[in-house]
């Protein structure tokens, strides 16, 4: 398993911080809340989330652009 012993972070745990972000991001909560601290985890985190805002804004603007068509 890739870990860095100086950071204290390995894969699992950026996928895990990752999962959780898109999770939050999902769910809409703000990204200030952030529960992790260190910067490589957090960019893991934020990037789920980022990754979760656009996948919401992108379905949104396929509902709009299919309820522009039927109307």
């Amino acid at each position: 398993m890739a870990k860095d012993s100086g950071l204290g972070w390995d894969v699992e745990a950026l996928n895990k911080a990752y999962r959780q972000g898109a999770m939050a991001g999902s769910m809409g909560m703000d990204k200030s809340r952030c529960p992790y601290r260190g910067d490589v985890v957090i960019a893991a985190w934020e990037a789920g989330w980022d990754d979760a805002q656009e996948a919401a804004e992108a379905q949104k603007q396929q509902n709009d652009n299919l309820f522009a068509r039927i109307a």
